[in-house]
């Protein structure tokens, strides 16, 4: 290996000095004790002074360069490498599946000699870490993107249909997507929208936990999906994650009915408002309930425009914001407000500054569970006097990607029409008391 990745500064001028390289094996002496072993690549955010090896008990070690007496190589080592199994034969019986990589953790792998975890993303390294996948499907699998979730944007939601349509042209019978888990939600709606009425399902699915964990969830959320997507009982796009802390069960939740409401927790993601629409529990499938979406031929519409913004309303909040969105040309806002659909009376100048211009802006809640209803109260009233559309019990992240949508694929005076209408599931027919 002819690079000391990670390493700068005086570790670097230390390991250089003695001709060491990652994976070489090394004795280290400090002013109290000695340590042997492999020298490993340094962690991105780890201590710049700090050189770290794997010994021979297994374990890691970071050691203060500033304490080092001496180092000297002892073995040269050699580059780890990863060999796959081969791939399984192919059976005719059973269903084409894509796997598509976006990045996350989803689909990697530990590289035990190193610490690194490397995406794992050919047919064979899936089958290598997930055997299972071989028992329900014949795998073909593509990287299209390796970035993380925070990262992503409408343009990787446009490349990622872009890739699901040409799919969906040479005969898959189902999808799955690994993406990572932050703006997992977000992409799953923008995929609802972007090809509704797809004739096959379309399955996104994370881990909350690396697969180098015990508690890794990647695993079962993957054998789920796959299953989910070969047995062809639900077609259209869906997210697939734990259904509880325990490793046992999937839930299979709307497109666009779905949220991560927890930083870590396994089933960290939950149906708002609706059951989720099925469960995976064992590799069996069980439907709970289908979304009434008009049937209608698939013809995808994957452009995004993202000149919109959602804006969550709060006490104090400055309606100057409003105003600078105004004054930035804004196509959209969507407000997340309070209870019913209301903000605080200060802001109806900047909202009707904003209509008269042309901006549309639609009305959510951020209780998230049931839906507003603005002819409640006065303020509420005087808002929809003013132009305010409601969005009934729409998500607010569902809205603001609904509203990027309309306007990439749509004219300015469809756009009203087009997020009232329910095109992907976004509205429930009521909402259901205790959800």
């Amino acid at each position: 290996m002819s690079e000391l990745s990670g390493y700068k500064n005086k570790p670097l001028k230390m390991l250089n000095n003695a001709g060491i390289q990652i994976g070489d094996f090394i004795k280290i002496i400090t002013k109290t004790s000695e340590y042997s072993g492999n020298i490993l690549p340094r962690y991105e955010y780890s201590n710049e002074d700090f050189i770290v090896i794997k010994m021979l008990n297994g374990y890691n070690i970071g050691i203060d360069s500033n304490k080092i007496l001496s180092i000297n190589k002892i073995n040269s080592g050699e580059e780890p490498k990863f060999i796959p199994p081969s791939k399984p034969d192919v059976k005719e019986s059973l269903p084409k599946i894509s796997i598509l990589g976006t990045g996350g953790t989803i689909a990697s792998r530990i590289d035990y000699k190193t610490g690194a975890v490397n995406p794992a993303f050919s047919a064979e390294e899936l089958y290598s870490i997930i055997p299972e996948l071989s028992e329900y499907a014949n795998i073909n699998t593509e990287l299209i993107s390796n970035i993380a979730s925070e990262q992503m944007n409408p343009e990787d939601w446009k490349n990622i249909a872009e890739q699901v349509v040409k799919k969906i042209n040479d005969g898959n019978q189902g999808i799955v997507i690994g993406h990572g888990t932050d703006t997992m939600a977000y992409t799953s709606a923008a995929l609802s929208f972007a090809l509704v009425n797809s004739p096959i399902p379309i399955i996104l699915t994370g881990a909350q936990r690396s697969t180098d964990r015990p508690s890794s969830d990647a695993s079962l959320n993957m054998i789920s999906s796959v299953i989910v997507a070969s047995e062809r009982k639900l077609n259209g796009v869906y997210l697939a994650m734990h259904s509880s802390i325990e490793d046992n069960e999937v839930s299979i939740h709307s497109g666009t009915r779905v949220r991560k409401n927890h930083t870590s927790r396994r089933d960290a993601f939950q149906s708002i408002g609706i059951e989720p629409i099925a469960i995976v529990n064992q590799g069996n499938v069980s439907i709970n309930n289908q979304l009434s979406i008009k049937k209608n031929k698939f013809e995808p519409k994957i452009n995004f425009d993202d000149n919109v913004s959602l804006l969550k309303f709060h006490p104090g909040f400055n309606p100057k914001i409003i105003e600078g969105l105004i004054e930035s040309n804004v196509k959209g806002i969507i407000l997340e407000g309070t209870g019913l659909g209301h903000v605080n009376s200060k802001c109806n100048n900047s909202i009707k500054k904003a209509i008269d211009k042309g901006i549309f802006v639609g009305m959510t809640s951020q209780c998230l569970n049931g839906r507003i209803k603005m002819t409640v109260y006065s303020a509420g009233r005087d808002l929809l006097d003013l132009g305010v559309i409601p969005l009934e019990d729409m998500l607010p992240e569902t809205a603001l990607v609904k509203l990027m949508w309309a306007y990439g694929n749509y004219k300015n005076e469809e756009i009203q029409k087009i997020m009232t209408d329910d095109i992907a599931g976004e509205f429930t027919e009521r909402s259901i008391l205790g959800r």
